[in-house]
Parts: C-alpha cells; structure tokens; sequence
C-alpha cells in the first residue's frame, strides 16, 4: 500500500470518526431541545414485571418492573403506597429500567396486593410523567379489582390534605380504628384527592390517619385524623367519558367518546382535624429575662401551680400572670435582689396527666437562670454610667446645666396606632412590665373641631393578654392598684369621622412593678371619613336557629372581620377597599371560637363553610349579599385565590410542542412528532 493511499485512508477515517462524533453531539443536544426542536414527550411505559401484572397464586417478596427506557422514581417514600399497609417500610428503588420492590412483611394468603406508585415514575430525560400506575398481584386465585375514591381536606379552613393515609376497614366496630391497621390504603395527592385500589366487595368505613408511629391505626391524639360519616358498598359499572385531543394550548383538535370502568363511591369527603391536646405535662421552665421567671405547660388547668423557693423565700415573692388558656405562667419577681440572683432553686406543685389519663399531683425541681447573668448586666450598667459621666463633664465644659446623680431608665412599652383608624379601631398599650399603678388623669385625649381643640373622652382598659379580649371588670378612671398582671391596655374613644386627635402622656403616668415611670409623650392621629369605607350585609339562608360566627377574610385566607349571629344575618362596617373573601362556622357550644373534634367522645369539628367567590370593596358602597352554604359540596366551596394548597403542575412537554406547532403555524398532533 502506498504511503498516499495510507494518508487517504486515515484522513477517511478521521472523517468518518468526526461525523459520528457530531452525530452524536447533535444527538445529545436534541434531548435539551436547544436549537428549537420537538421535545421528547411519550411517557416511558411497563414492558414486563416478574411476577407477571395481575398475577395469582405470587408468594415471592421480591418483585421487578420493567420499563423501556430509563426512569426515575420521584420521593417514594412519599409517593408510592402499599396496600394492603406494610408495618415493616418496603425498599422501593428504581435501577436504570427497571423498579425493585422488597417487601419485608410475611404475604397475607388469599389477599389483592396493590403496589401504587401514583405519579412517582418518569423518563430520565424529559420527566415526562408515566401517570397515576399501580402494580398489582394476588397471593390467591383472584384478583380484586374494585375502587373508591375521593378527596380529604381540613376541617377548619377547607384545605386539601396533601401526603395523608386513607383507608378502609371491614371491621366495623367503633375501636378498630383505634386497635388494628387498615385493610387497604392510599395516600392524597397535592389536591388531596385519594384512590383505594384492589378493593373487594363488602362493606367498609373510610378513615384517614396523618400516621405518625407507622401501625396504621389512630394512636396519638396529635396524628391528623378523619372518619366518614357512611358506611360504602364498592361497585362499578360500564361508562362513557369523553377524550380531548388539543391542537395547541387553546384550540381542541377532536373529542374522542371512550368506555371505561367506572368505580363506586367516587365523591368521598373526608373532613380532617386534630383533636386537642388535654394531656397536661410541664414543656419548660425559662428565664428569658431576668426579673420574670416563665412556665410552659401542654394544657391549662383550674389550679395554677404552687412554687416554693429552695434557696429563697417565695412568700409573696411573685406578680403571677397567667394566659387565657392557663397553660402559660409568668411568675414576675417583686423584690429587685431576688433579680439580681443567678441561680434560684425552686420546686414547682401541678397536676399531671398520668399513664391512664388522669390528673395527679406532681413536683418537680429546677434552677434557673437568666439569659444574660448579673455579672454581664452590671458591666452593661457601669459602661452606661461611664457615658453618662463623660456627658456630664462635656455640659459642665460647655456651661450646660448637669445632673447630680443619673437618672433611672423609663418604662418600656410600645403605643400601636396608625396615623389614620378607622371609627371602630382604638390605640393599644403594650408595656414590657407588669404596671403596679396607672394613673389616668395623666392621660390626655384632645379632639380638633373646626381648629379648637376639645378634651375628648376616653376610657383606658386592660386588656386579656391571650386573645385581647376587653376585661370591663378592671376599667382604669382613675389611680389605682393593677392586681391582674395586665401587659395591654387600650385607649377606647368615642371615634369621630374625619376629625383629628391627639393623645398625650404626661411623665409618671405609669409606674411599673419596679417603680420605675414613664417620659412624657404625644401621638397624633385621624379617623378615617366615612366615604372612605365600604360595608356589607351578608344574609344566609340556613342553619336558623343556630349561632353562627361570620368572618371576612383577606387574600391570606386570615379573619379581617368577625360578626356573631343568631339570625343568619351579618353586617360588616368600616371596611376598607380591597378585594375580600368570606367564611362562617356553625358555634355549637355558643363560645365564640371554633372547635375542633374529639374521637373519645364521638364529637365532630364545627361545620366551617366558605362563600365562594370574591367579595369586591369599593368606597361608599353598601353591599347586600345572599349566600346559600349548602348550596355547592363542601369540597368545592373555597375559592381558588386563597387555597394555599395548591395542586403541582404536572411534568410534561406536550405544551412546549404546542406552543412550537403554534409558532410554526402547523397542526399539533403528538402521533407526528418525530424526533
């Protein structure tokens, strides 16, 4: 061969070596869609299992799915449910194409298993999702083949439930929710939807389970629950729906009549809850600051606990304040050499939940100690006194007039208002200490009337320090002794539209625990006119007869507004203009709030019940609403606007080809695509 001949064969080569080189590259590149190519968008699909889909008689626990292309397993652990439930977790991994299940239970004889993988499963490239798809095998002669379905949402606010266990039981006594696992399970999806599959002819409860020790049975108190109201009969029959094929994101290109199965009950609501916790033990015991000393309890009781100090004299030592619900306790110390102390021993007395629910008597001892200790604080105090020091020389270089002796820090607190409120709005104290003494002739509230100002009235009110609820009991007008430990306060006037007030504080018009007092000081503010509000007056027409809280809510699903009702009509006032929404509560025990459910004693959550379109607010208009509460299934009341659980988009490309075939001004037909 000659020596031309070799070059011309090795340049041939690297020819052939550099056009197989860029094929591939382009090749590769493709599957990314750069240069604006079709996607890949045919979902990856079973090409076989061992055992075999649908078979009988299966007794092995390890089992394969086989796949024609490369796929990924999306959180399994989440996703992918097996029915009947496995006490023991399974191992659920995806390999190249294929899925490996393990199953670590023993197989139950003469029993459906459903391995539901949901929408976990899609190709390694794209992502496009394969579907909902379930592995199913039988360890007996048949396989079964019915279905439920339907939806789990909260109780309180009408939420979907995402990630809960669903159900079914055939033993239909009132403990087996409590005392065995479900027979069969699925887990919702992002909108809470739910199907049980390989379900056998009989009769059954639903429950769902927010499972938090894994048996597959309500164990906690603090584990999510819901159970149906019906027993469900599963059955089926033949049925038509319709297939839409698109042409591109907007245009349909036919509608297909196709047959298929259809599965009975389809429409279960399951309403969820989580009962109170009345279990009560002690959580913590904290020094945040020094001079307040805070106990946490689970749950409140009557008695508030006894302290006895084990290195110091707790007679009369504490101010105690305590929360609405009692499971909060401050204990203020009144005498300042007790805060000044590290380490106080104390031994605390209360009532404690035992092994069989009931409340015993229990004493525990602690040290506590302040977050900052005195050590820390008292170099702050002499670092202060040295600046202040060094303030005076430079006043006294200066011909300034100097203090003798440095003056005590004010009483903290904070003054909430708005330059402008509405006529029913008031201005909240909020003091970092227990006041000992607030002294209302020192308290000024003056109104602007056509340029003069008036003295205005006003009252001055404690406030609860859980929910802020007015405490009429303890009306400040005059200087008086504060014995309820109150840290809120409010300045209640006779609000008038459009005028102009002004609240001032004179110095010491508050002394706190440690007598410390207050600088003085000014806060202007207006109301709002009265053409600048909207109102509402919001008629249903069911539950007579009953009490019924009435909510308006913004666009965060969050109450703006509350009205009570006894005659289903509710009217809201001062509304500002924005776009609102709207809910009710039926108030079975009369007591203002809503309740959740108890399993023990067979008690249901509150019926909650949303308006379900937007409330538009504009100045000046008085709205007069309709509702029917009953009118549209619960589960399709909330609006979409303030759903917070919102379903994930599905992990396809059929609408980028869309999209493309658009742009191209050609049709959109999937079975076209050629990649």
């Amino acid at each position: 061969m000659t020596q031309d001949r070799k070059h011309n064969l090795s340049r041939a080569a690297g020819l052939i070596i550099a056009l197989a080189v860029i094929a591939v590259l382009s090749a590769c590149a493709r599957m990314g869609n750069p240069d604006g190519g079709w996607y890949d968008e045919t979902p990856p699909y079973v090409v076989g299992a061992v055992p075999a889909e649908g078979a009988v008689g299966v007794r092995q626990n390890k089992l394969h799915i086989y796949f024609n292309e490369y796929i990924k397993l999306d959180n399994a652990s989440e996703k992918v449910i097996v029915s009947p439930p496995q006490l023991e977790q399974p191992e659920i991994t995806a390999q190249g194409k294929r899925i490996v299940i393990n199953l670590k239970d023993t197989l139950k004889p003469n029993t459906t298993y459903t391995v539901d993988f949901s929408d976990a499963i899609s190709d390694n490239n794209e992502g496009n999702p394969m579907g909902n798809y379930a592995y199913v095998f039988s360890t007996g002669d048949s396989i079964d083949t019915l279905q439920v379905a339907g939806q789990v949402i909260a109780a309180d606010n009408l939420e979907p439930v995402k990630g809960i266990l669903v159900g079914l039981y055939d033993n239909l006594s009132d403990t087996a929710f409590t005392k065995t696992p479900m027979v069969r399970v699925a887990r919702t999806d992002s909108r809470g939807r739910f199907v049980i599959k390989g379900v056998a002819s009989g009769r059954y409860r639903v429950c769902a389970l927010q499972d938090a020790d894994g048996n597959y049975a309500y164990s906690q108190k603090s584990e999510m629950l819901a159970i149906g109201d019906d027993l469900i009969t599963p059955s089926s029959f033949m049925d038509t729906r319709r297939d839409t094929l698109w042409r591109d994101s907007l245009h349909i290109l036919s509608i297909t009549p196709v047959k298929y199965t259809h599965f009975m009950p389809d429409n279960i609501t399951l309403l969820a809850w989580t009962a109170r916790q009345t279990d009560r033990y002690l959580v913590k015991v904290q020094r945040q600051e020094p001079e307040c000393i805070t106990v946490f309890f689970s749950y409140g009781d009557r008695s508030l606990p006894v302290v006895r100090g084990l290195n110091f004299n707790a007679d009369n030592a504490f101010l105690v304040q305590s929360n609405e619900k009692r499971d909060t306790v401050r204990y203020w110390l009144r005498d300042t050499s007790l805060v000044n102390r590290d380490t106080l021993s104390m031994a605390i007395t209360y009532m404690r939940t035992d092994s069989l629910g009931q409340l015993q008597q229990q004493t525990d001892t602690f040290d506590v100690l302040p977050k900052m200790l005195y050590a820390r604080r008292l170099k702050m105090q002499e670092e202060k006194y040295k600046s202040w020091l060094k303030d005076q020389r430079k006043n006294r270089r200066k011909g300034e007039p100097v203090d003798s002796v440095m003056p005590p820090d004010p009483i903290q607190y904070e003054v909430k208002v708005n330059n402008e409120i509405a006529p029913d709005e008031n201005v909240l104290f909020v003091f970092k200490r227990p006041l000992a003494s607030a002294d209302t002739s020192k308290i000024h509230l003056y109104s602007n009337i056509d340029s003069v100002w008036y003295k205005a009235p006003f009252r001055f009110v404690p406030l609860d320090d859980h929910n802020r609820k007015m405490v009429q009991r303890h009306l400040l007008d005059s200087l008086h002794a504060v014995t309820d430990c109150t840290l809120q306060y409010a300045v209640i006037g006779e609000w008038r539209p459009g005028v102009e007030y002004s609240l001032e504080v004179d110095s010491a018009a508050f002394v706190d625990l440690y007598g410390l007092t207050n600088k003085p000081k000014r806060y202007g503010l207006k109301v709002r006119d009265l053409d600048q509000f909207a109102s509402i007056v919001m008629t249903i027409d069911a539950f007579q007869g009953k009490h019924v809280v009435m909510q308006l809510l913004n666009g965060q699903d969050e109450p703006v507004k509350s009205v009570e009702t006894d005659d289903g009509q509710a009217e809201f006032f001062y509304i500002s203009p924005g776009t609102y929404y709207m809910r009710l509560f039926v108030d079975e025990n009369n007591n203002g709030e809503w309740d959740t459910g108890d399993y023990d004693t067979h008690r249901k959550p509150e019926p909650v019940y949303y308006y379900p379109e937007k409330i538009e607010c504009r100045a000046k208009w008085d709205l007069d609403l309709k509702w029917s509460p009953l009118a549209k299934p619960i589960n399709d009341q909330k609006p979409a606007a303030i759903t917070k659980q919102k379903a994930e988009k599905e992990k396809t490309v059929k609408h980028r080809n869309a999209d493309r075939a658009k742009k191209l001004d050609i049709a959109y037909n999937p079975d076209n695509i050629k990649m």
